[in-house]
């Protein structure tokens, strides 16, 4: 009992002691401010929050300290109260004269490092500023490459409490990635996974690539990049593990990705849910869809399909405030999906705000916005809005937020992006069995911040000498329909082969747009004027030839792509259909072209194609068709024979023909050289025909070529190897064959 009650003393004069220094409190009768120099008193009196007759504690006495540091103004602050006045004293940080960047001469990074550090000429000094500016600099140089920079920072003491601040940056060599490797249950070979990511390599021919060099953003990408890779090949529960880099010398690292691919799951159950308003019929295409994809391996692509079309049909539909939701669940080794719509809230958007373009122009983004002001807010657009602006590729992120709005019911839309470098430069060199070739270019994605396109590309290889100048606008006014300009001089000579030379100026003015689902309709019109010089040589019938001539044409394109996707291509179908109208033409030659291919995977890591391509060029008004309107077959479409040697001749002269037609049949074998990651096998069948001869039909050579062969994909230390052995099967006697072929080519 005696225990009990000196507990309760205890813990009574405890409290009462906490209480009494807690009340310890007075009302402050005048404030005295001391130190000072540049800030005045009443804007340090604000600062302190405090004003007289206000009743301070010790607890607010801290408050008042840290409300003066959180300033920045300040190295030294002190307070204390003494007889009703409060005294602030202070010791100002100096001001910042010049920032200074020595060892920076690349305008580029310099502009960057002084938008991305706090610290600014003419503001105040603050060293837990400077020491987060240093972190902050360091960061960026390691995402540029420079991993082995080193920072040194002077600080210059001048008259009146002012400073000059230098930093003294060595950049030292950027650091190189000498090697990409895959490592865990990453099911794909390295050669494949290498053409996935952006990064690449280090060789010392590749002066004018960025992507050699370790990038930690570039990194991220590419983790994204595999990510969606896996996606699309059905492995939904892909997970990449890290990515880390290991030094392997002074200068360079190993780039190394761990990549657990787990099992493959196929689309099974797939259901679309409806607010009991809507209309089931509306949406029956997408349920047909669904049917289609049972049982076919899961898609990222596919689903984002699915739900475009759900997107299109609402919003046709007129439903305004809605929202869509994707519901995922895993049976066994399939995956069912239900797509719900709901209806939302109405809101209205008040206003949409564009942050952080400083070279885009903010017309271009809002072309891309699918929302207006005053539109009812709607999440499928809002979101697809966003997709819009990503596609684009300008950014390096592109971030969205929604606010409340000032008015009852309304939205704020905030969109943040940051800018990137849209630029590139390129150039390439290949040799094999077709000859040596050169290639040069320099883009521009996003010229001037209006969303145009801007390339000059230079092509040289043993026959021809090509170059051309594009530029693109991909919504020319607002209206969704690409434009381009094209300027294009071409020098070909085939005196060694057909006789001829031509050299070629022109220029094309063209469009093209979606005019239905995956199905793209291209309108151009192009004009050339070309100078053909007959070999002395050739035959008098091409002698008639030589001379100078002008054409004018209309070309219209038609191209279905069904493919799941464009690069690395497993399943679907591209259908390709050209021709060109004579408007203005010696000799009104009509060229159609239609080239259609298939994919397929018939089993796991296989990838198999069917292709068929056929050319016609004839005269409306029954002349010959020039010597360079003339066709010939591909040596890629045609192995086991050499390039340009097959069909008519003319003397010593393969002169090509009116017509072609091209069958192809490819199939990989993933499992010979299994384990070898940088090899894939190929096994292959072509066949090909080529005839007519305007001009004299006795030259005609009509008849079906065809070969089967084994080829191998190689990507080597140097550069992408290509090379197949093939066996002719049927062949005309003034064909040359070509049982070896290789190419090899590397970019700088």
């Amino acid at each position: 009992m005696f225990k009990l009650f000196h507990k309760i003393n205890l813990f009574f004069f405890i409290f009462l002691f906490l209480l009494i220094a807690g009340s310890k409190a007075e009302i402050i009768e005048k404030i005295d401010v001391s130190g000072n120099q540049r800030i005045s008193i009443e804007t340090i009196k604000m600062f302190s929050g405090v004003s007289v007759n206000d009743n301070i504690s010790e607890k607010d006495l801290n408050e008042i300290l840290k409300k003066l540091y959180n300033t920045n103004f300040f190295d030294l602050v002190s307070v204390k109260i003494d007889n009703k006045k409060l005294f602030i004293k202070v010791k100002e940080n100096p001001i910042i004269q010049n920032i200074i960047f020595e060892g920076i001469k690349s305008s580029t990074i310099l502009e960057e490092l002084k938008n991305n550090i706090s610290l600014k000429s003419r503001s105040s000094f603050n060293n837990i500023l400077l020491e987060k500016d240093k972190k902050k600099i360091k960061l960026f140089l390691n995402e540029t490459g420079y991993y082995f920079s080193k920072i040194d920072i002077f600080i210059e003491e001048l008259e009146d409490n002012k400073i000059n601040l230098t930093y003294n940056i060595s950049l030292g060599e950027k650091a190189k990635i000498r090697k990409i490797s895959f490592i865990g249950d990453k099911i794909f070979k390295d050669k494949k996974l290498k053409g996935v990511i952006l990064s690449e390599e280090y060789k010392p021919w590749k002066f004018l690539s960025g992507k050699k060099y370790l990038n930690e953003s570039m990194i991220k990408y590419d983790e994204r990049l595999l990510k969606n890779y896996y996606l699309n090949k059905g492995y939904y529960n892909v997970v990449i593990n890290s990515s880390f880099a290991k030094m392997t010398d002074n200068e360079s690292f190993e780039l190394i990705f761990n990549i657990d691919a787990n099992s493959k799951l196929f689309f099974g159950n797939l259901q679309i849910d409806l607010p009991n308003d809507f209309s089931k019929s509306n949406y029956e295409e997408v349920e047909k869809f669904f049917k289609k994809l049972e049982n076919e391996p899961y898609s990222i692509n596919r689903i984002e399909d699915i739900v475009e079309k759900i997107e299109r049909i609402t919003i046709n539909e007129q439903y305004e405030s809605i929202k869509a939701n994707v519901n995922e669940k895993i049976v066994s080794n399939k995956i069912n999906i239900n797509f719900k719509i709901e209806e939302t809230e109405k809101f209205f958007v008040e206003r949409v705000n564009i942050l952080g373009n400083n070279i885009t122009l903010e017309s271009v983004i809002r072309n891309q916005i699918e929302i207006d002001e005053g539109d009812p807010f709607n999440q499928i657009l809002y979101a697809k809005s966003l997709n819009n602006i990503k596609a684009l590729n300008y950014f390096e992120s592109v971030n969205g937020e929604i606010l409340d709005g000032k008015e009852f019911n309304t939205k704020i839309i905030n969109i943040n992006i940051t800018e990137k470098a849209t630029g590139e430069i390129f150039a390439g060199v290949g040799t094999g069995t077709d000859g040596s070739n050169f290639s040069f270019g320099v883009k521009e994605n996003n010229y001037l911040g209006r969303g145009v396109k801007v390339d000059t590309n230079l092509n040289v290889s043993d026959e021809r000498i090509k170059g051309k100048f594009i530029v693109s606008n991909p919504n020319y006014k607002n209206s969704d329909k690409n434009l381009d300009l094209a300027i294009e001089a071409t020098s070909i000579d085939r005196v060694a082969t057909s006789g001829y030379k031509s050299n070629v100026t022109g220029f094309t003015v063209g469009t093209e747009f979606e005019y239905l689902d995956d199905l793209r309709f291209g309108l151009s019109t192009k004009n050339n004027f070309e100078k053909i010089s007959v070999d002395a040589s050739g035959s008098a019938k091409q002698k008639k030839q030589d001379g100078n001539y002008f054409d004018s044409f209309i070309g219209l394109d038609f191209i279905y792509d069904k493919r799941n996707q464009r690069y690395q291509t497993s399943s679907g179908f591209l259908s390709n259909y050209s021709v060109n109208l004579p408007i203005l033409s010696d000799t009104n030659t009509l060229t159609n072209i239609y080239n259609y291919k298939i994919f397929k995977e018939l089993y796991e890591n296989n990838i198999s194609t069917f292709s068929l391509s056929f050319k016609g060029a004839s005269s409306l008004s029954g002349d010959d068709i020039k010597l360079s309107e003339r066709l010939y077959i591909p040596g890629r479409k045609l192995r086991g024979f050499e390039s340009g040697k097959i069909g008519p001749k003319d003397g010593s002269d393969y002169i090509g023909g009116n017509y072609v037609s091209v069958i192809n049949a490819t199939t990989t074998i993933p499992k010979i050289l299994e384990n070898v990651q940088n090899v894939d096998m190929v096994l292959f069948a072509d066949a090909a025909n080529i005839w007519g001869v305007d001009y004299n039909s006795s030259l005609d050579n009509d008849g079906i070529r065809s070969s089967v062969g084994l080829g191998l994909d190689w990507l080597t230390p140097v550069g992408p190897l290509t090379f197949s052995l093939a066996t002719p099967i049927t062949k005309e006697p003034t064909d040359i064959e070509e049982t070896f072929r290789f190419n090899i080519g590397t970019s700088f």
